[in-house]
């Protein structure tokens, strides 16, 4: 029998107003991601948000942080590797609606460019690897066509 590998990852959906998701192609995959990435040794998945939002957008102020789900998603069945996915979602102002950022970390993605954009999260084609399991999660506040409900 093989062993099974987990990796631990955090994914960020940041939003900026109503209907608009930060997303960016990346290479080898088809379909939009989102800032997420491997959490490393004694880093909570909180802690590898907003260190992979940094390295992935340059974005560094995120504010109303929250944990949405957390899931094992298989990546592959042989040899067996499963992704605990930690989703977050936070919000930004940021008055960019596209940009290019370059990782510097000195990392594994030093020099890697992410185009960065914003997308309606209903409406957008498929994102790859399923990090759009869950937008349905988001506020209704940043979700497109839909108004937040009025309090009784």
């Amino acid at each position: 029998m093989t062993d099974v590998t987990y990796v631990q990852k955090a994914c960020a959906y940041i939003t900026r107003a109503p209907g608009e998701l930060l997303v960016f192609e990346g290479p080898g995959h088809d379909g939009l991601q989102i800032p997420k990435g491997t959490l490393e040794s004694g880093e909570s998945p909180r802690e590898a948000l907003f260190r992979e939002v940094m390295e992935e957008s340059g974005l560094g102020t995120l504010s109303g942080t929250r944990h949405l789900a957390t899931d094992v998603w298989t990546r592959r069945r042989s040899p067996p590797r499963r992704y605990v996915r930690h989703f977050f979602h936070a919000r930004v102002h940021e008055p960019r609606d596209r940009w290019t950022h370059t990782v510097t970390d000195g990392g594994g993605e030093h020099g890697a460019e992410f185009d960065l954009y914003w997308v309606d999260p209903t409406t957008a084609r498929e994102f790859a690897l399923d990090l759009d399991d869950y937008v349905s999660l988001l506020p209704s506040a940043d979700r497109a066509g839909e108004t937040p409900q009025a309090a009784d």
